[in-house]
């Protein structure tokens, strides 16, 4: 079992326990480095995130003002911004934390936009949904909506010239819990290698309030289930894949509900398929 879980790990490049405190802000400092490299690479001075109110969304949006803060310091110029956007279906359920994530963040600039009006007229232009069980339906829309999500995301960034950040991070790669070409499509994911636990760690390095570091992770894509948890999607908890994720004990139905899915999602991993 331990071999399997070394290779995956290796695979998704995951990052061993934070051993003590210092460990973790070696980290922080790290990738708030990778992501101002990112940018400076680039040529560009703006960054891009979708808030969702999610801790994942958070913590890269928390690197990313500091990455913002740190370069405007260095360079002496007010032009480096990060730009933070809340993408509501219509009214999200949980849009208090959502607010409460932005303004603990505080970005350079915070908009909105509701992709509702846009998910809505492309499914009705869809003749394949007639007739479509109201389950696979809304699913797919689910799926429609986190790349209608990055979109929006793209469109601002190319109207600001900058780039999109993404939230993916270990825990979610080994599921594939990720809409392919949705909120897995982006130019730079500074929490990729982490498990979950490490997201929330950084979060609190932050400050961030118990509240939306402690929050039941949900997707929130589907009208049929507002809300739903991961951990119900999965069929494993995200301290079972944890563990897995850094080579310790799990049950056996869990060690089997991971590999399962790791090798079932291996194709939102890897680019096309190419001759």
């Amino acid at each position: 079992m331990q071999a399997v879980q070394r290779e995956i790990a290796e695979q998704l490049k995951v990052q061993p326990p934070f051993k003590d405190q210092a460990a973790l802000e070696a980290e922080v400092a790290r990738r708030i480095t990778f992501i101002q490299e990112c940018l400076l690479n680039s040529g560009l001075k703006t960054l891009v995130l979708g808030i969702s109110g999610g801790v994942d969304s958070l913590t890269a949006g928390l690197l990313a003002q500091r990455a913002m803060q740190e370069l405007r310091a260095r360079k002496g110029d007010q032009a480096y911004r990060f730009i933070a956007v809340r993408l509501p279906y219509e009214t999200q359920f949980d849009e208090h934390d959502a607010q409460a994530s932005v303004d603990f963040i505080a970005p350079d600039e915070r908009h909105t936009v509701n992709i509702g009006p846009a998910v809505k007229s492309l499914a009705s232009e869809v003749a394949a949904f007639e007739g479509k069980h109201a389950v696979s339906r809304d699913f797919v829309l689910g799926n429609t909506k986190a790349r209608m999500r990055m979109v929006a995301q793209y469109t601002i960034a190319g109207a600001a010239s900058g780039l999109v950040i993404g939230t993916d991070h270990a825990a979610e790669a080994v599921m594939g819990f990720f809409t392919k070409f949705g909120d897995g499509a982006c130019d730079l994911a500074p929490l990729s290698g982490l498990v979950k636990n490490q997201v929330r760690d950084i979060a609190r390095h932050f400050g961030a309030p118990e509240s939306l570091v402690e929050k039941i992770p949900t997707a929130d894509l589907e009208d049929l289930s507002p809300g739903k948890p991961d951990e119900a999607s999965h069929g494993v908890t995200y301290t079972e894949i944890d563990a897995f994720l850094h080579g310790e004990p799990v049950r056996d139905e869990a060690f089997r509900i991971i590999c399962e899915t790791y090798r079932k999602t291996h194709h939102k991993r890897v680019m096309p398929f190419s001759p």
